[in-house]
């Protein structure tokens, strides 16, 4: 599969090593201090400690009481057959029932720690599309202020001839406005740019955002980034549009094989439900009274196997494992409902990288170059009084408006990328399992 190159228009190749360096210190911050993914690994220790207890035999039970007490007298050692009786009674569970439902915990237990990588996934993929639309504006800011000051230049240039009558009203009126307008611009740029700082405080957080409060000390982001292992993922893969050996890596694709296997598991818990079930019984009976001879009576000593028989099993047995089995087929069902529309995704994704990259190269090749020599010749003009004032503001803006739709373009394709790597796995952070204790935080 080809890669999607493109010359950056403002940073170098340094440069963008340098923020995407930094992007992924963030990231790795973030998760670090991520409080979901500490949730699943809790949930995830939770259900393996469950399955422990729900392979464990139940406790025995104590049996307690008397027998064959005379109701006359209420004495003990009146009657022979009187007893007072101490019994202990243990129940098995059927087959391997115990051992699958640990097997089947453990299982489900692996499908929520999966929780966790689509966790880092969707963080890293929020953070980087915030990342990339802050520098965006960031960028553009810089433009609109490069802007500004060209035509604070041309309004005294104005100005000054102007007042030598050398020009007329309307062309100082509309250096002024578009002054203005520009000024309109930045406080909205710079709107946008508190708010995609303030989202990302939720990751980063508060200490984070206020340390970013200030002009001065704002983190300084880019809209283009290093996806060298992106490309390389998409180097090594052959096929164009049939992605499946990629996404069955894809932690939610994992997610499902844990709740295939989970499902496979009860059908085998449910075929535990045709063996017998059985349990043992031991009673001892202490008697006071003297037998028929006058002898002191022997105690007692019973033991008991039960015994359950799985005759009746059309409308129980049968159909519980009939279920089981359909809910095998509905979990492998949602899987290939998964696969089939995350390879979708990649596929619109890819396509709109293709695009993006042509639009970016029209831009770069004809647009723009375009747009710097009309600014030249209506410059001539109107120093040569052959083009109005208007052609020349207009010709600026026009330029303006191409410069910021092409840092459009180009961080698109970078948020686009971002959308390929939380599918493919194409981030490059590194991070270490989260705690399963909880911590105040």
């Amino acid at each position: 599969m080809p890669v999607i190159s493109y010359a950056g228009t403002h940073n170098s190749a340094h440069s963008v090593a340098a923020s995407t360096q930094h992007l992924n210190a963030l990231i790795e911050s973030a998760l670090m201090s991520d409080t979901s993914r500490s949730q699943y690994a809790a949930q995830s220790q939770a259900l393996r400690e469950s399955g422990v207890a729900s392979a464990t035999l139940m406790d025995p039970k104590l049996k307690v009481g008397f027998g064959g007490l005379p109701v006359e007298s209420f004495e003990f050692d009146e009657d022979p057959m009187t007893n007072i009786s101490v019994g202990l009674m243990q129940q098995f569970e059927r087959g391997s029932t115990l051992a699958l439902n640990q097997q089947k915990a453990n299982q489900k237990a692996e499908g929520v720690a999966y929780q966790i990588q689509v966790r880092e996934r969707e963080v890293a993929n929020s953070i980087t599309q915030l990342w990339l639309e802050l520098g965006y504006l960031q960028h553009a800011a810089v433009l609109i202020e490069e802007n500004q000051r060209l035509m604070v230049e041309m309004e005294r240039y104005i100005h000054t001839n102007y007042s030598i009558g050398n020009s007329e009203a309307q062309d100082l009126l509309n250096t002024q406005l578009q002054v203005n307008k520009l000024d309109e611009k930045l406080q909205s740029n710079q709107q946008m740019q508190n708010r995609i700082t303030a989202q990302l405080s939720e990751w980063l957080g508060s200490e984070w955002l206020s340390s970013n409060s200030s002009t001065d000390s704002s983190t300084k982001a880019s809209y283009e980034l290093d996806w060298m292992r992106l490309d390389s993922i998409l180097q090594s893969h052959s096929s164009h549009t049939k992605h499946y050996a990629l996404l069955n890596q894809h932690p939610m694709a994992r997610i499902a094989d844990a709740n295939i296997s989970a499902n496979r598991t009860q059908v085998e818990v449910a075929e535990q439900s045709f063996t017998p079930q059985f349990g043992v019984e031991v009673m001892y009976a202490y008697r006071q009274s003297n037998n028929m001879k006058g002898e002191p009576a022997s105690d007692l000593l019973s033991a008991y196997l039960t015994m359950d028989i799985p005759l009746f099993t059309d409308n129980r047995q049968d159909r519980n494992l009939v279920a089981a089995q359909y809910q095998v087929g509905a979990a492998q069902y949602q899987k290939d409902t998964l696969l089939a529309q995350m390879n979708a995704q990649v596929n619109t994704l890819l396509m709109d990288r293709v695009n993006l990259a042509e639009r970016i190269a029209r831009y770069q090749e004809r647009l723009l170059p375009q747009a710097k020599a009309r600014i030249k010749a209506v410059e001539r003009g109107y120093q040569n009084n052959t083009a109005p004032f208007g052609d020349v503001i207009t010709a600026s803006t026009d330029e303006l408006a191409l410069k910021i739709e092409l840092m459009r373009l180009i961080t698109d394709l970078n948020q686009t990328n971002s959308k390929l790597a939380s599918l493919l796995g194409g981030f490059e952070y590194q991070v270490f399992e989260p705690s399963a204790k909880y911590q105040e935080q």
